[in-house]
């Protein structure tokens, strides 16, 4: 039968520099005040003054090479203390690993299927802990096997910090081969393979690229709406139209609704009235229709360049005043000629055009 190759990974069971295992099977230094009982693989340190947890220990008399064999540890030990303080973890290189080795025994891997466990629980006044070791007897020789599991070192830290170690006992067990009883072993199959999980860079990337691109399309959603859902820009009104342009319509609506025919003479004089006033404040830049007369010709007055017709507006004012606080009728006459004095009014005030500013073309010689 050939032997499995140790595994070189051992349990880290001391964390604190006060305990190690003995080097080449020799015996530790017991010379400090603090050390306690030592063994040929162990020493245990116990702090001066302190008392030593007790510890009760199973492990069983008969194994089967190459398979898992339980080292059952029940610790109790103060409140403030904790068993294993760096936690139940593997190292590839320790003491604890060669000692082992030399005693044919090593520890398997924790992810094999019969990794350690540590499990604390209050007991009283103190704590209750309760530690499972797994260790796997790889004997030289085939057959039946006496071998003894060496003393293990168990470090515990104090409330205060110190750390303190115990060590387990030597524990004898006879170890069978696994074929001892088979009347004609035959060779076995290897075992099928254990699943391996890898990481695959490829999806990996994918997953990764696809969340980022999400994201972002996610933001640019976002983004869109808002751009869309913002408030547009009310387009600007129409230019007004010039006063001169309202007037003239305004007048030529008024000719055509016939008034004078209909002998509503002074609803005539009185709308070409308004026509005009509202002209001339449009035009001259104040309210024509809330103004009286003498404020209307007093602004008038004051318009620079002189209006070339401020006289005849003055003249069709003080006539419309009378016709509207005199109570006197015009006839229908005067009504024809006041509409026709209010365009003349209207267009002997129109602004001349502006000069144009198109390049003057220069004629050829």
């Amino acid at each position: 039968m050939t032997r499995a190759w140790p595994c070189l990974a051992a349990l880290a069971l001391l964390t604190g520099p006060g305990a190690a295992f003995a080097q080449d099977g020799g015996s530790a230094d017991a010379g400090s005040a603090e050390a306690g009982t030592a063994s040929a693989t162990c020493v245990e340190h116990l702090p001066a003054g302190s008392q030593r947890p007790s510890i009760a220990e199973t492990f069983p008399a008969k194994g089967t090479s190459g398979h898992a064999i339980p080292l059952t540890l029940l610790i109790k030990h103060g409140k403030g203390e904790s068993v294993l303080p760096g936690g139940v973890q593997m190292r590839a290189t320790s003491d604890e690993a060669r000692a082992l080795s030399r005693a044919q025994f090593v520890i398997p891997h924790p992810d094999g299927g019969a990794g350690p466990s540590l499990e604390t629980k209050s007991d009283g006044a103190g704590n209750l802990t309760t530690l499972r070791l797994q260790l796997v007897a790889l004997p030289e020789k085939p057959g039946r096997n006496e071998l003894v599991l060496p003393p293990l070192p168990i470090a515990i830290q104090r409330a205060s910090g110190e750390v303190l170690t115990l060590c387990t006992k030597a524990h004898p067990i006879v170890i069978e081969d696994p074929i001892t009883n088979a009347l004609d072993p035959k060779p076995r199959d290897n075992p099928s393979p254990r699943r391996q999980p890898e990481v695959w860079t490829t999806a990996k990337n994918v997953a990764a690229g696809a969340l980022v691109a999400a994201v972002v399309a996610l933001l640019v959603a976002l983004l869109l709406g808002r751009w869309l859902k913002r408030p547009k820009p009310v387009p600007p009104p129409p230019p007004p139209r010039p006063p001169w342009d309202v007037a003239l319509e305004a007048l030529s609506d008024l000719e055509r609704q016939d008034l004078v025919t209909r002998d509503r003479l002074v609803e005539h004089f009185e709308q070409v009235s308004s026509i005009l006033r509202r002209y001339c404040g449009d035009r001259y830049g104040f309210d024509g229709l809330e103004s009286t007369t003498r404020e209307m010709l007093g602004m008038l007055r004051r318009v620079v360049p002189p209006i070339p017709a401020l006289d005849e507006i003055e003249t069709f004012l003080r006539r419309a005043d009378l016709v509207k606080f005199a109570r006197l009728t015009p006839d229908a006459t005067e009504c024809t000629e006041a509409l026709s004095q209010a365009r003349a009014i209207v267009e002997r005030t129109i602004p001349p055009p502006l000069p144009s500013t198109a390049p003057t073309p220069v004629r050829s010689a």
